[in-house]
């Protein structure tokens, strides 16, 4: 069994949808949720989904005293960031060579990099009048968005795409291809 962590830090839309797709599965579980945020919704949702949680500060989190013996106690294979926007610290990265994957809503190396999170990348491609643009799945690395890219899927726009057009185009294929590829990348690296 490959237990999952997942990272996240707003909502929690990706979180649920990877917790469901995995429900039942004999191979991957979902048995952690780590939040930096203690009032984010996503510790609600992994409640309702019957996944523990636990909130960390920043400090804890970039403390291997802390996370460490966390991650140990439930026997985390691989971490899934989820909306998580804190940068994950090389010891963690050190720790989970190619075992942490990360989401980003744009095609990456395009609108990726400090502060490029949730609207402020839809407002970047609109701004930048893109014609399509699509979402990222990478492994992190210690360069924020600069890690080896697994698969990129696209999504075409029109210029009377408002930011709103974009956010829900981008959240269709996250909903589509994030918990699918977690699986493929998972089971390509029990292969090896």
């Amino acid at each position: 069994m490959n237990n999952i962590a997942i990272f996240a830090s707003g909502s929690g839309t990706n979180c649920e949808n990877i917790i469901k797709y995995f429900k039942g599965n004999k191979d991957i579980n979902v048995s952690l949720v780590v939040c930096n945020k203690p009032d984010a919704y996503v510790l609600t949702r992994a409640e309702k989904c019957n996944v523990p949680s636990k909130v960390l500060t920043k400090q804890e989190i970039n403390n291997p005293d802390v996370i460490m013996p966390l991650l140990k106690n439930f026997s985390i294979d691989f971490i899934v960031l989820a909306g998580f926007l804190l940068m994950v610290p090389d010891f963690l990265i050190e720790q989970y060579p190619n075992k942490i994957i990360n989401i980003h809503p744009s095609l990456l190396p395009k609108f990726g990099g400090k502060g490029m999170y949730g609207h402020h990348v839809h407002e970047a491609v609109k701004a930048a009048n893109e014609t399509e643009t699509g979402i990222t799945i990478h492994f992190v690395s210690n360069v924020c968005d600069g890690g080896t890219i697994i698969k990129q899927f696209k999504t075409q726009l029109a210029n009377t795409d408002s930011v709103e057009d974009i956010e829900r185009k981008i959240h269709e294929l996250e909903q589509g291809h994030f918990p699918q590829v977690i699986e493929e990348v998972i089971t390509m690296q029990e292969k090896r």
